[in-house]
């Protein structure tokens, strides 16, 4: 397999998102034929988080890498409610939680976090201690909200943690987050980093098994996406820093009409 840069990385991850979104809103919750495009779906979203940890690795800024994350969370977390609650409240646009900027934005304020730990275990005690301020936050934010906002429709905890970041409460969960930090630290090892993500996988489907999602383990077919990654050549490749910005919220709201309004399948 050729060598490929972070822009080649990407857009695959793009292309597996996509056929992912297909299934998830034209076939779900089926298992026939068409769950093998959930099944390649799988690679995305490591390979998302691996372009991700290198990105913030070599960015000059990393101040304004983390707010355009979170500004793309709070985006998708307002696209959505909106949605959902005032465009069209009954046909579930929300369905897949779509906020990937959340999860990426939540990896990389915790390797800051641990960085910073390393160099000065003042400063790096703060940022764990507001880390931890903001999930007692969260933990609040219903009240808060029925307080300050008593007129708003209720907020689900997905919207909520949009705003408020949860580190277990985002799509994926924690453990996502914290393998993106562990892509992190080892993406410079790659025999340790191999290991470290085989035995992921093989956690993902041991987890998936007892749970019986699907009647079939397939979530731990990200295993696929490590080729790719290895493959990585350190370069970056073409700019189009804002596309996936674009891409994201525009695909999802399109395959979303589609399948509502165009096939009225709704």
């Amino acid at each position: 397999m050729d060598k490929m840069s972070t822009f080649t990385l990407k857009m695959l991850a793009v292309l597996f998102m996509l056929l992912d979104h297909i299934y998830l809103y034209f076939f779900a919750p089926s298992t026939g034929l068409p769950f093998i495009l959930t099944c390649i779906g799988r690679i995305a979203y490591p390979l998302f988080l691996f372009c991700m940890v290198w990105g913030y690795h070599y960015t000059r800024n990393r101040k304004a890498y983390l707010l355009r994350l979170y500004l793309g969370s709070l985006f998708m977390t307002v696209f959505i409610y909106v949605i959902d609650h005032y465009l069209f409240p009954t046909d579930g646009f929300g369905i897949g939680n779509h906020n990937i900027f959340l999860s990426m934005f939540l990896v990389g304020v915790i390797i800051s976090t641990i960085e910073t730990f390393q160099k000065d275990r003042k400063k790096g005690g703060l940022m764990f201690g507001a880390i931890f301020a903001v999930q007692v936050l969260y933990s609040y934010s219903e009240r808060i909200q029925h307080i300050l906002f008593p007129l708003l429709p209720n907020i689900s905890g997905d919207t909520r943690t949009g705003v408020i970041p949860n580190i277990y409460l985002n799509e994926y969960g924690f453990e996502f987050v914290a393998l993106g930090v562990l892509m992190y630290f080892l993406k410079e090892k790659k025999e340790l980093f191999s290991a470290m993500y085989i035995i992921f996988c093989i956690a993902q489907y041991s987890s998936e098994w007892f749970r019986g999602d699907f009647g079939f383990p397939y979530q731990w077919l990200m295993i696929l996406a490590l080729p790719f990654m290895l493959c990585y050549n350190n370069e970056k490749g073409p700019g189009m820093k804002y596309f996936f910005y674009i891409f994201y919220p525009t695909h999802v709201f399109i395959l979303f009409y589609i399948t509502n309004f165009v096939l009225g399948k709704a």
